[in-house]
């Protein structure tokens, strides 16, 4: 497999329930990986390998696995890498998307664009990855190829251009019409939908196809002048080859994106789909070469797919095995990695040792001795490897861009059942933690809780049954609690001075300061530093940035993080013997308390995006309890089912046990699905319903 033109780094995303892993697990039997289909359902999959996965019928961690595949003479290397439609777990789509050259979206032909999709969707708008769309679970009540093409459209923002329309619907599905050949084919049923058999073109469907072969032909075009010229001499002059080269070179570029359908718990649709991968998805070789920054001189530098261009790669998973200990899952950018070698770790600008390299298969590993550019790979044996961090040759040392997560939303206290399993519990979460950057631990300073911060409810109930099975750590938990923000409203001058003398050398600092909001786009701590004269020297600068950045993370009404602020030094003073850069770090976290007082700080709450499906009959009943609980209806529309679609935002804190209350609501016949969408300010008169039962300081809301 020396030639990267053959091979695919894909990843199968979609909303939760749309097929991801029924998909992958078809793919693994066509391309004789498994002799034996895994079923979700059954909790026999593969890739669902976790006890809690196959326990729940839902993904949890994305596995990857690398599979073979014969199209066109050529033998393709496929990683695949599977993630979950949770979003609870939207972390491990982030994480996979970032180092994936191309993506399939799966959407369910009855739901269409749900709101995960469109989560997942925008993550691999942010790291530019291309990809084609499989409508899946044709054969289903209510499935509908058109409507969900135009979904794509319209909610994604996508220009999605079907390369294929089906013949029949719900029950009637049965074939495909391929726009490339222009040739109706059958799934034949005696082959258990795995052959498709070429029959004439159904009367019906003639117009349809020649419209949507027509659009397809034209945005082909598109691409070159010539082709549209020939084109437009004659309709029927360009070659299947011509149309593939360019339907290629338009998807690599995201202009455009392949729809293809079909029903992978029947088998139809998944040769195709394969097929697809191979003709239309990036090499590593076609994809932009990855740029990077010298951590010796800040200079940014270009790393070439090549094996023999110096070694770079990103770990972009840890994992912890029973067998093999922690395995680091990283995409290898440039140069190759023996096993037994050594790698610069240039995020932590340590050396590691890698023993052993893996390929993966699920929770299976097959040794390689090395691995080259454009692949995906395991390793072992490492000391201290975490998720983002750049691993490279330490004579050409590279920083690629890292990852970014979204924040913990819910937290909960928990603390050991018996005191004999302190070091157990401790152990559990820091092996956690390492796997998953959305997981965050701390101590309460008040009451000497640890406190467990996650991405929603299901999160920490997985985190809790695994610290239960796999570390043998029983766990009392407290009640879920919204995991508040504080921020700051209007801007304020404050002048801190910071004296001690204890006999001796003593401690002086003096800074005077603006504080406030930071300005719109920007995170965290945006710090001006407009002394003059050398009031303060240049050395105790930083120690003030340090200051502020450090008192961010307790908030002045209950000790909530803030997560942007802006602060303007505008002057100050030292001490010639008694002023250092711990006083002037002090000096600035004491400022940051007493200014905050007079900047307005109020709370802010996670708002949650909410859809519920519900009979006509029960719309009245669920709306009304949304608006009970804060919610903000901002749409209704009907599904091809007859059911009704409610669209809204409501705040996290009044959607604890939703799902049971919407059941009782709809006898059951209702489902509902939550993304985290923002932050925005409580109003104060339930601020400070919060602040009491925190022993916050509710005298500070206006």
């Amino acid at each position: 497999m020396a030639d990267l033109k053959f091979t695919r780094n894909i990843g199968i995303m979609a909303h939760i329930d749309a097929g991801k892993t029924t998909t992958t697990e078809r793919i693994l039997y066509f391309t004789g990986k498994n002799h034996k289909i895994g079923e979700t359902h059954e909790g026999s999959a593969t890739m669902d390998w976790m006890a809690q996965e196959q326990e729940r019928g839902i993904t949890i961690t994305s596995a990857a696995t690398t599979v073979f595949w014969n199209y066109n003479n050529n033998q393709y290397k496929i990683n695949i890498i599977d993630t979950p439609g949770h979003v609870d777990f939207t972390v491990e789509v982030e994480r996979s998307l970032r180092v994936l050259d191309g993506a399939v979206a799966l959407f369910c032909a009855v739901g269409g664009v749900e709101p995960q999709s469109e989560t997942v969707w925008r993550q691999a708008d942010k790291y530019g990855v291309p990809r084609i769309a499989f409508i899946n679970k044709m054969d289903r009540a209510g499935a509908d190829f058109f409507n969900v093409v135009n979904q794509i459209k319209e909610r994604l923002g996508a220009t999605p251009v079907p390369l294929q329309i089906p013949i029949g619907q719900e029950d009637l599905f049965k074939g495909v019409i391929d726009l490339i050949s222009n040739k109706a084919l059958m799934y034949d049923e005696s082959s258990n939908g795995t052959k498709l058999n070429e029959i004439p073109m159904p009367e019906d469907l003639k117009e349809i196809a020649a419209k949507y072969r027509k659009s397809l032909i034209e945005g082909v075009a598109e691409e070159d002048e010539t082709l549209l010229m020939k084109y437009m001499e004659d309709e029927n002059s360009i070659t299947p080859e011509e149309m593939i080269y360019h339907i290629r070179k338009a998807t690599c570029s995201m202009k455009i994106t392949p729809v293809l359908c079909g029903a992978s718990f029947k088998n139809k649709g998944i040769q195709n789909l394969i097929d697809a991968v191979a003709e239309f998805l990036p090499s590593p070789v076609d994809v932009p070469e990855v740029i990077g920054i010298n951590p010796k001189n800040d200079n940014e530098e270009i790393r070439k797919v090549d094996p023999k261009a110096p070694f770079s790669a990103l770990a972009f998973k840890i994992a912890t095995d029973p067998y093999v200990g922690r395995i680091c899952f990283f995409r290898v950018y440039s140069g190759s990695l023996d096993a037994g070698s050594y790698v610069y770790n240039a995020s932590t600008d340590k050396k590691e040792r890698i023993s052993r390299i893996m390929q993966m298969h699920a929770n299976k590993q097959n040794p390689l001795d090395r691995i080259e550019a454009g692949d995906i790979g395991a390793a072992v044996g490492f000391k201290d490897i975490k998720t983002g961090n750049t691993l490279c040759d330490e004579n050409h040392p590279i920083i690629l861009e890292s990852m970014t997560f979204p924040e913990p939303v819910i937290n909960i206290a928990i603390e050991p059942k018996q005191q004999a399993d302190v070091d157990k519990f401790n152990n559990a979460l820091t092996k956690l933690t390492e796997e998953d950057p959305t997981l965050k631990i701390n101590t309460d300073e008040a009451s000497g809780q640890t406190i467990m911060r996650g991405m929603g409810e299901l999160h920490l109930d997985i985190i809790i049954d695994r610290m239960r099975r796999e570390f043998n750590v029983e766990v009392n938990q407290g009640a879920p609690q919204v995991a508040y923000k504080e921020a700051l409203t209007s801007p304020a001058e404050h002048k801190e001075v910071y004296k001690k003398q204890t006999g001796g050398r003593g401690k002086f600092a003096d800074i005077q300061f603006r504080i406030g909001p930071a300005d719109e786009g920007f995170k965290g701590l945006q710090f001006i530093n407009e002394v003059k004269g050398g009031n303060i020297p240049k050395e105790y600068i930083p120690a003030v940035q340090k200051g502020f950045q450090r008192a961010m993370q307790n908030g002045v009404l209950a000790g909530y993080a803030l997560d942007k602020l802006k602060v303007t030094l505008l002057d100050g003073s030292y001490h010639p013997v008694d002023s250092d850069q711990l006083s002037f770090e002090i000096c600035a976290v004491q400022a940051f308390k007493h200014a905050s007082e007079k900047a307005g700080a109020v709370l802010m709450e996670p708002i949650m995006k909410v859809e519920v499906v519900t009979p006509e009959e029960s719309m009245g009943d669920v709306i009304s309890d949304l608006n009970k609980r804060r919610g903000q209806v901002e749409g209704m529309e009907s599904n091809r089912s007859g059911a009704r679609v409610v669209k809204a935002k409501a705040p996290l804190a009044e959607m604890f046990g939703y799902v049971t209350s919407l059941r009782t609501i709809t006898s059951g016949r209702a489902t509902s699905t939550m993304t985290f969408s923002h932050f925005t300010e409580v109003s104060p008169s339930i601020a400070k319903q919060v602040l009491t039962e925190v022993g916050g300081r509710v005298e500070l809301i206006k």
